[in-house]
């Protein structure tokens, strides 16, 4: 066991990769997520790990994908600069099926930005920033022991799957400071992938099982195989037969959406009566869990729908949540991402509207509970922010 201390969000995320059995980081220093680097720096020699500073965010993902055909566990971490230069070997790493973990801590953008400030502005990106048609598993933690959790589960998801896994928070996550147990890191050692326990005698790299996955085998176990970034058939050569084209890429879509069940996760916050539901995720979550509790005070029936999960989007929940309220509420620090995936699921069951804040600052409580109260009854309830200029909420 280990003892409570005070820890902050990106060197929850690093103690909690080396758990996860994460023995290689290759990465570039960026705001807000440089900590995750310098703790790995720190971590990694000591369980005979390997860390490298690489001269760029593109040659680091590069090293990752190597290292994961090696047999190790891999990871990066960056910000949104950096993570658009990730993109072509995020599809790379769909394509050829390698695990590896990508760390996205937000800040304000497009460009430069305000490096030190919160955005969730890379919702889309984490999704859609790659070309072509591959799915994504993106998880959003809320907190620092959400962070440390999902860390691993996103190295669980990614050998399970064998595909990338993008975690992503936002500034405030990161550089906060919780209260948490760490487990001591005395005597792990070095760890490697687990491979198939029998392979047959012509090992096909892309032959999947029922769930729809191919068993892995890392390079220098004993069997040779083709890796590319073309599309491949089942020996992993390239191939332009339609059929097979067109196998791979579904199959890709179907080795997530067959599973659904065991990657999407999502937090309901006093939803079983409420005629009103907030959406929101990361710190925006946590604004909101207020927000209910200031709206239940004065007499409203209002709940909270948080997704851990982002991506693949939590459809099912969202529309049983439509199912039941008038109205949803969808807070982010951007001008209106999540918020058009809302409205999709919900298929007009109930009204959706956005709740969104640009200014470098994380949205308060009560700009979210602004947006709540004019679906709320009786009539006579009025905003309590009624009169005051708000800077940064906006509904749509």
């Amino acid at each position: 066991m280990g003892r409570m201390q005070l820890v902050r969000g990106n060197v929850a995320c690093a103690h909690a990769a080396i758990v996860a059995g994460c023995r290689f980081y290759a990465g570039y220093p960026i705001t807000p997520s440089s900590e995750i680097a310098e703790e790995m720096a720190v971590l990694l020699p000591k369980v005979g790990g390997v860390f490298v500073q690489m001269e760029d965010e593109i040659a680091s993902l590069a090293a990752c994908i190597g290292a994961s055909i090696g047999g190790m566990r891999a990871m990066t971490a960056t910000s949104g600069p950096g993570f658009s230069l990730m993109q072509e070997h995020l599809g790379f790493a769909a394509l050829a099926e390698i695990p590896c973990v990508v760390v996205d801590v937000m800040r304000l953008g497009p460009s430069t930005g305000l490096p030190t400030a919160p955005s969730q502005g890379d919702a889309y990106q984490a999704r859609w920033g790659t070309h072509g048609d591959h799915p994504s598993i993106v998880l959003a933690p809320a907190s620092v022991r959400e962070v440390y959790d999902l860390t691993i589960r996103a190295f669980q998801l990614s050998d399970r799957f064998r595909t990338p896994i993008i975690l992503l928070y936002d500034e405030v996550i990161g550089h906060m400071v919780e209260q948490m147990e760490l487990p001591p890191l005395e005597g792990m050692g070095p760890v490697w992938r687990e491979e198939p326990a029998f392979l047959p005698e012509e090992y096909l790299p892309y032959a999947a099982g029922e769930d729809g996955v191919p068993p892995l085998v890392s390079f220098g176990r004993g069997v040779r195989y083709h890796v590319t970034g073309l599309i491949h058939d089942e020996s992993g050569f390239p191939t332009q037969d339609p059929e097979k084209v067109s196998s791979l890429l579904r199959r890709l879509h179907e080795k997530i959406h067959r599973n659904l069940d065991e990657i999407v996760s999502v937090e309901s916050f006093l939803l079983e009566d409420a005629e009103v539901a907030v959406f929101a995720y990361g710190i925006v979550a946590r604004a909101a869990r207020e927000a209910v509790r200031k709206a239940r005070a004065m007499g409203m029936r209002v709940g909270l729908l948080r997704p851990r999960v982002l991506w693949p989007f939590p459809e099912e929940a969202v529309r049983e949540v439509a199912r039941r309220v008038r109205g949803i509420v969808v807070a982010e620090m951007n001008l209106g991402q999540m918020v058009y995936e809302v409205e999709r699921a919900a298929g007009g069951r109930a009204e959706v509207v956005g709740c969104f804040q640009v200014d470098g600052r994380p949205i308060p409580p009560e700009i979210i509970l602004d947006a709540v109260i004019p679906f709320c009854t009786p009539p006579s309830v009025r905003s309590p922010l009624k009169g005051q200029e708000v800077q940064g909420g906006e509904s749509r």
